[in-house]
């Protein structure tokens, strides 16, 4: 299929859903759409943050790509439309746009991850999680740029953008992707490469899940068997001289070394190791592609602040994808965050005054992610999300087992980022964003453009929900949903 990107732009108007639902997709994929009601509908309906109360008008669970067109085609000639989704870890903006009329598209059944060596790329399904692919990799010496959990879904880490271990030296996830295969509005499975539909391959790359669901990935492999990882950790009561340090080495780090800081505060529960329950702590953690003799080089400022757990040492690279301790298989949370153009005394004092051993906070972590590098330069053939222009991203959240725990945790979390918005830069980045923001923020403004006109092409009757959506545009080119 070739995109006219001349293609009529006009929009059409859908209806919203009743029974024509139960018409159109009772009983398809053999019992796995499940309706509210259902047995299944609940269970099925669940994103990996269980505090985000998704309701659909139907959630599927496709186990191929024809059963995905298939879904896509149904579901639209019934007025509905679709949102593709395979863990749900950013689910809240997508819940809070109301999804009375759209059928969640689970792609978790489609999880296979191979690595082809000849080709240099690891191929996945549309809802492969992270850890077999980091496994299909390592088994031949190679690494991938995934993400800081094992069980986050690749797809829409990569069409987000994708920050990992490697993000300084390598870039973005999604520059990495080589090859994509997606069901289209009018439930064609296409390929999109850098030959083929170009244009539609540039746009899923950072554009994020507004242009059909992605059956399956190709992506680049690094030659990466081992790296200079590990952790850090003080007592929260260090947090000064600790985040003086890093935040003023960080920027200006050689292209080598990825970081995070955070200042954390743990619960005391089982499911954590015993010397980490209820303590409060500082935490950097990453790596170093190089020598280990480079890697003590690099760190030894922070060595020098005598953290009392330090684990930096030469390991094999599959590691990496549990290093950063993300909680594993869902979990409530609430949060804000950040993009920041800078990070002096000031920002370091707004921060610690936040989350600090002295703040009144429900905060588990308040985070900073070490940007810079590969990550603020333009590769050549780059996608949509290009680079992050930004020194740092801050990420903060807490735990949100009640609603009464998620209204304070997402109300410290935003207090922290007011604290930050001196030293922001306007811009997001959207795979940390699990609140609804305005899109284009994350985008240059020649981007945004682009990205809309590719939208109106092959999507003119917005049949797809995202979760930070990229509008279609009336024929004057004014947005539209």
């Amino acid at each position: 299929m070739t995109i006219d990107l001349n293609a009529d732009q006009r929009t059409t108007t859908t209806t919203s859903t009743g029974t024509p639902v139960a018409h159109a997709l009772r009983g398809l994929l053999g019992g796995r759409v499940h309706l509210p009601g259902d047995p299944g509908y609940d269970a099925a309906r669940l994103p990996w943050n269980v505090a985000v109360d998704q309701r659909p008008a139907a959630v599927a669970q496709p186990r191929t790509a024809a059963e995905v067109a298939t879904v896509v085609r149904v579901a639209a000639a019934a007025g509905l439309r679709v949102a593709p989704q395979s863990t749900g870890h950013n689910a809240g903006p997508l819940a809070a746009q109301g999804l009375d009329d759209v059928v969640v598209l689970r792609t978790s059944e489609l999880s296979s991850a191979v690595a082809d060596p000849a080709r240099g790329i690891v191929r996945v399904e549309g809802g492969a999680l992270w850890e077999p692919a980091v496994d299909a990799a390592a088994a031949h010496g190679q690494a991938v740029l995934h993400g800081s959990s094992p069980d986050v879904g690749i797809a829409g880490y990569s069409l987000g953008g994708g920050i990992g271990w490697y993000a300084r030296k390598h870039g973005l996830a999604a520059n990495s992707i080589t090859a994509v295969e997606i069901v289209v509005a009018d439930g064609t499975l296409v390929r999109a490469d850098a030959h083929t539909n170009p244009e539609l391959f540039w746009a899923v790359r950072g554009g994020g899940g507004s242009f059909g669901v992605v059956t399956a990935l190709e992506f680049r492999m690094f030659d990466i068997a081992t790296a200079y990882a590990g952790i850090m950790m003080w007592s929260l009561t260090e947090i000064e001289p600790v985040l003086r340090e890093w935040a003023a080495w960080a920027p200006s780090a050689p292209d080598d070394v990825t970081t995070s800081f955070r200042a954390m505060r743990l619960p005391d529960m089982p499911d954590l190791p015993e010397f980490l329950r209820g303590q409060e702590l500082v935490v950097i953690d990453g790596a170093v592609l190089g020598s280990d003799e480079r890697g003590a080089e690099l760190l030894g400022g922070l060595r020098a602040l005598r953290p009392m757990l330090d684990t930096f040492a030469r390991v094999p690279a599959k590691e990496l994808v549990r290093l950063h301790m993300d909680p594993e298989g869902g979990a409530p949370f609430a949060s804000d965050s950040s993009m920041l153009g800078s990070f002096p005394d000031a920002a370091v004092d707004a921060f610690i005054a936040e989350a600090g051993p002295d703040a009144r906070t429900s905060l588990l972590m308040a985070e900073l992610r070490q940007l810079g590098g590969a990550l603020g330069r333009a590769p050549e053939g780059a996608g949509a999300l290009a680079r992050l222009d930004g020194e740092f991203v801050s990420f903060a959240g807490g735990i949100a087992a009640t609603p009464e725990m998620g209204a304070q945790a997402y109300a410290d979390a935003a207090r922290l980022t007011a604290a930050l918005a001196p030293f922001a830069n306007g811009g997001a980045y959207l795979n940390f964003a699990e609140n609804p923001v305005d899109s284009r923020t994350a985008y240059d403004a020649g981007v945004w453009r682009q990205l809309t006109g590719i939208r109106s092409a092959v999507d003119p009757d917005g049949v797809f929900a995202a979760n930070h959506p990229v509008p279609r545009l009336f024929e004057d080119g004014r947005p539209t949903s």
